[in-house]
């Protein structure tokens, strides 16, 4: 395992008391609850290296009944790389630039935050050179019904695909783009405005593999969406076409999946190396407000 690099504020912590923290394992195929820690404290060194372990085993973590602030969890964020800033920057947090909201709220005819963020299969910004490590979504307002967010696990999908699904992916890379389903959501959704030609530029097409290896763990795990991947290179459009739906439909069956059930502050952490993600949907009469924070992570290989 690669063990994070102190920077100089995690250094400033490496005093801080370690919080009595349990790591306890869902019976699902990925994710664990963390017991005991409070982010709103210091994280000392011994417990910010418990919670990095825990992160890469079990892909997804739920820290519960966390009343932090934006700044608490941009600090904490930060701790595990540099945050990048999501494309529709209108919104972004007053203040706080790095911190994306996803809500379905309306005030004075305009959308607060991004209404209809995973309403495809995907791992959060697939579409960038350096996609993302992980991210963290803290609840501020949650609905009576609805909202849960579904995690595949797609260590196993790789695991578990046909030798011939294999073999036919082995080297070989796709496309991602942002835009791929842009115009789809423009039609169903008051959220997603026109984007300007600064912020089409900031999210141009890029190429990864099928099948990345995880930087820290060495696992291998599948690596396109139905929301984000739009091609396999080198195959003519039917045959790619064709590839792509096989693995869409596998890499999200329901034995690689774990739903979330949100409770009032709750805060999850997943590794977008290792799972896909997807909204279940609110009800149009139910409010529904999160935090989200993005945490840059490597050029897959």
């Amino acid at each position: 395992m690669t063990i994070l690099t102190a920077s100089h504020s995690e250094r400033a912590t490496e005093d801080a008391a370690d919080q009595p923290i349990e790591i306890r394992r869902f019976d699902a195929p990925l994710g664990a609850e963390v017991i005991g820690l409070d982010l709103s404290k210091p994280l000392s060194q011994a417990d910010f290296t418990r919670i990095h372990r825990a992160h890469l085993d079990h892909h997804v973590l739920v820290f519960r009944d966390q009343h932090i602030t934006p700044d608490q969890q941009v600090a904490f964020s930060k701790r595990f790389g540099p945050l990048q800033i999501h494309v529709l920057q209108q919104f972004g947090l007053a203040g706080h630039s790095e911190v994306l909201i996803v809500s379905n709220i309306v005030e004075n005819g305009k959308p607060i935050g991004l209404g209809d963020a995973g309403h495809f299969w995907h791992s959060d910004l697939s579409y960038k050179d350096k996609p993302s490590l992980g991210s963290m979504l803290h609840a501020q307002e949650l609905p009576a019904i609805g909202g849960d967010t579904l995690f595949a696990n797609q260590h196993l999908a790789w695991d578990t695909l046909p030798a011939h699904l294999k073999e036919a992916v082995e080297g070989r890379v796709a496309e991602h783009t942002y835009l791929a389903k842009y115009a789809e959501l423009q039609k169903r959704s008051p959220w997603r405005p026109n984007l300007s030609a600064e912020q089409i530029a900031q999210v141009k097409p890029v190429t990864h593999p099928i099948v990345r290896t995880h930087p820290e763990t060495k696992r291998r795990a599948l690596f396109v969406s139905e929301h984000f991947t739009t091609r396999v290179i080198g195959l003519p459009e039917d045959e790619s076409r064709a590839l792509l739906a096989e693995l869409f439909a596998h890499s999200t069956q329901p034995a690689f999946v774990y739903r979330h059930e949100w409770r009032e502050r709750d805060m999850v952490f997943w590794d977008n190396r290792s799972v896909m993600h997807l909204a279940a949907g609110t009800p149009d009469d139910q409010r529904r407000k999160l935090y989200r924070t993005t945490i840059e992570g490597d050029a897959p290989f």
